[in-house]
């Protein structure tokens, strides 16, 4: 199916919303992200950080009215809200969950449809379009987000069932682990520095922004540090679709050298993204349990890391 054009509700992820004169401002101050690189036809990935660059949540940001919106992984919405409305005391910001008020689509192949609601989405990465309340969002090659409120579902999926068939969200993960896009969940809150799931090299960390909370530890891990552990892409045999924080072992270690990030069928196997120690996946035995289960495949990733070309971000 993910060979195949589709789309599905994006049932994983809520929308926290951050409006008000000082919201941008406010946020440029709380995320990876350069805020003054959005505007109507541009989005970005992003991700919030603790003091030690440890990402809380990572997530996709569209401006929206008179602020922004962050599509994140649900269960850490309310967690990022409560601490986020803690330092927006003295901003002109108000905060909340949107989730309820929005409808959000994945498409694979799904050019055509949005043609027949008005919406000529360039083929751009992160580019935006718009037609009314209703905006897209270009997150890898053929790949889009359909943002409809809430009110305008139907009759919005109607028009998609038109054009696309219907798929399940596990077709949907498995296009974004060929993008080779990583997530934070519940169960990797504050795993992994950005530059350990390639935030980086997708355009979700700016170099040039300026302070914001942990970026003294992620620009010294860019500039000076060497990074350890970094995402890869994975084919696993067999049908189990191992959960985010699920370690990764390797016979020639004495303890995990890594984690899933996410994972999902494909064919007759998973394909996952896993930050795993280098040493580890060069020499390539890596195993979702310990020695003696069948090794995982190092797969290509659709993009190179390139250090020179990241900071000029």
């Amino acid at each position: 199916m993910a060979d195949s054009a589709f789309y599905c509700p994006l049932s994983h992820e809520g929308v926290l919303a951050v409006r008000g004169s000082d919201a941008r401002k406010f946020l440029q101050g709380q995320l990876t992200c350069n805020l003054n690189y959005l505007d109507d036809t541009h989005a970005s990935l992003g991700a919030r950080c603790t003091p030690k660059g440890r990402m809380q949540s990572s997530f996709g940001i569209v401006l929206h009215a008179d602020g922004c919106l962050l599509a994140m992984a649900s269960e850490l919405l309310q967690p990022q809200l409560a601490d986020l409305k803690k330092y927006a005391v003295f901003s002109k910001a108000t905060l909340s969950d949107d989730s309820a008020q929005w409808q959000r689509f994945g498409l694979h192949g799904g050019d055509a449809a949005l043609a027949a609601l008005g919406l000529a989405l360039p083929a751009e990465a992160h580019a935006v379009a718009r037609a009314g309340d209703c905006l897209a969002i270009r997150v890898s090659p053929g790949r889009a987000e359909l943002w409809v409120p809430a009110a305008a579902a139907a009759a919005t999926e109607q028009v998609l069932g038109q054009h696309l068939e219907a798929a399940a969200l596990g077709a949907w993960l498995l296009g974004q682990i060929r993008a080779g896009v990583g997530q934070v969940f519940e169960q990797t809150r504050e795993l992994f520095i950005p530059q350990m799931i390639n935030l980086q090299a997708v355009g979700g960390v700016s170099f040039k922004k300026g302070c914001y909370t942990g970026q003294e530890i992620v620009a010294r891990m860019q500039y000076l540090g060497k990074l350890k552990r970094r995402q890869y892409r994975l084919r696993l045999p067999g049908s189990q679709v191992p959960a985010p924080g699920t370690p990764l072992f390797s016979p020639v270690h004495s303890s995990a050298v890594g984690e899933v990030v996410l994972a999902a069928r494909a064919g007759d196997g998973v394909e996952l993204l896993g930050v795993l120690q280098a040493d580890a996946a060069v020499d390539g035995n890596i195993h979702l349990g310990e020695a003696g289960e069948t090794a995982l495949e190092v797969l290509d990733l659709p993009y190179e890391l390139d250090r020179d070309r990241e900071i000029q971000r």
